[in-house]
């Protein structure tokens, strides 16, 4: 944003991202005008008060220690599930093709039942959107940014 020479500046804290000004959270210097008539009656952002930043740096210490934790706990997970084994029973025909498949949604059924372990389908990494073949299968979990686990759910044939 291009600031006119002799427009009075004003600092505000951006409550949302702005095309073309920034991020949520930020602290920005724009026209005065602009802030009083656009940004604060919109609520998009507010003035950079001394207390205004201290919450602002106060409510990102929280969220950074509430990630760190999260992530404390999808790692805790990873080592639980890492390495683990799922055996499913299907019926197969020639070549071990399956009549039907494994879905997500029954692997994350079939976890919870051995090990209460709750985990979202959309979060599981099939090849396919289902398993459709007797045999092991790698999985990939996504826990949390960066954190993944890999476990194996194995196909065997109904006798």
């Amino acid at each position: 944003m291009v600031v006119e020479e002799g427009v009075d500046l004003l600092k505000v804290i951006l409550l949302d991202n702005i095309k073309a000004l920034g991020k949520k959270g930020e602290i920005k210097e724009v026209a005065e005008g602009y802030a009083r008539n656009f940004l604060l009656p919109k609520k998009m952002a507010i003035e950079a008060t001394p207390g205004n930043i201290k919450k602002l740096n106060e409510e990102k210490a929280r969220i950074k220690q509430k990630e760190m934790a999260e992530e404390g706990e999808a790692r805790k997970l990873a080592e639980r599930l890492n390495g683990l084994v799922l055996t499913f029973t299907a019926k197969a025909g020639e070549g071990g093709k399956l009549f039907g498949s494994i879905t997500s949604k029954e692997i994350c059924e079939e976890l919870f039942k051995k090990t209460q372990i709750e985990l979202d389908k959309k979060k599981l990494d099939l090849a396919d959107s289902s398993l459709k073949a007797l045999g092991r299968h790698e999985v990939t979990a996504y826990l949390y940014k960066g954190v993944t686990a890999k476990f194996i759910v194995e196909v065997v044939t109904a006798e």
